[in-house]
């Protein structure tokens, strides 16, 4: 979450007349994550949150994102169902920019997560996959390993100005990811961007709730746990925890159980997991619009992560059950 879109009292008054929620009692950007600018909004009603869709997030995308939360909030998921306005619309506009309302989340997102914590949201991720099983509308993951390389060219020299050298490595890793990427195993809608902040508890480590579905797509669903693997089971010193990873996995299967052949693509798989979330951080680490509430963040993480996926190619397997 972010904020790159100021909105003013007027602004915000002639949105809410549209809807049946009161009168702001509150209203504050949140100033946290990339993608969208983001506001915590307080009503007579209740609590929800605006977001503005700004930079990767494209206005034929929306139905299908907003169409999911309300897919899987109907079907028993916990996640923000959109709120809708007198009219029936979930889409609206401010500043010519489109923009939507949805129902306010309540937990606790954890920023260093402990075993229990990883079990639940593999727990929580399994239940989403079999959630928006039959969601029928699809959108192709467009920073999947096909984008790779061609999101990459541009970015060569900031590979270069952020390490010496590290273009040709990154250059090298992308050819083996083509060669080695994993055809044919069980897809689905994922979440995409299924980190930490985006993950809420309860009572400790109960799962609570998912949020941010804006890089939504259909993909392999193991894909979705490679990603998570990579941003949940890692430690601030750069080492994979092996423990956090076996119960990520458990909590999932415990849901879904995975098959031999997705098991035996986790690790090109959260290599090629860690690629995608370098190559976006470097983007946007340098085109933060100036002045916005927003903190980009390190690619650096994500090239140390590949490092250790370089090194160790099946280091996690040994979190899978193999």
């Amino acid at each position: 979450m972010a904020v790159y879109t100021d909105i003013s009292d007027q602004e915000l008054e002639s949105l809410l007349a549209d809807y049946d929620l009161g009168e702001a009692i509150s209203f504050k950007g949140v100033a946290e994550g990339v993608e969208n600018s983001n506001f915590l909004l307080e009503t007579g009603t209740g609590r929800y949150f605006l977001t503005v869709y700004e930079r990767r997030v494209r206005a034929e995308d929306l139905p299908f994102f907003l169409g999911l939360m309300r897919w899987l909030a109907d079907h028993g998921y916990p996640c923000a169902r959109p709120v809708t306005d007198r009219a029936g619309a979930e889409l609206k506009q401010v500043r010519g920019k489109p923009c939507a309302i949805v129902e306010f989340l309540p937990g606790l997102s954890v920023r260093r997560p402990g075993v229990a914590h990883c079990r639940a949201a593999g727990e929580g991720l399994a239940r989403l996959h079999v959630a928006a099983a039959g969601f029928p509308l699809s959108r192709p993951n467009d920073l999947g390993a096909a984008a790779w390389s061609p999101y990459f060219a541009p970015l060569a020299a900031a590979a270069d100005g952020l390490k010496p050298g590290l273009a040709a490595v990154i250059a090298a890793d992308l050819a083996h990811l083509a060669a080695a990427w994993p055809q044919g195993l069980p897809g689905g809608v994922i979440h995409a961007d299924y980190f930490p902040d985006n993950v809420f508890f309860h009572h400790g480590a109960e799962f609570a709730g998912a949020i941010d579905f804006y890089f939504a797509c259909d993909d392999a669903l193991a894909y979705d746990i490679a990603i998570a693997l990579n941003a949940w089971c890692f430690e601030p010193d750069g080492s994979f925890n092996i423990t956090a990873a076996r119960a990520m996995v458990a909590g999932y299967e415990a849901v879904r159980p995975l098959s031999a052949a997705e098991r035996a693509a986790l690790p090109v798989l959260a290599h090629g997991a860690a690629m995608r979330f370098f190559l976006t951080r470097l983007h946007d680490w340098g085109t933060t619009p100036a002045g916005a509430l927003v903190r980009p963040k390190d690619p650096l993480e994500y090239e140390r992560k590949l490092a250790v996926h370089r090194a160790a190619p099946d280091l996690v397997l040994f979190g899978a059950g193999v």
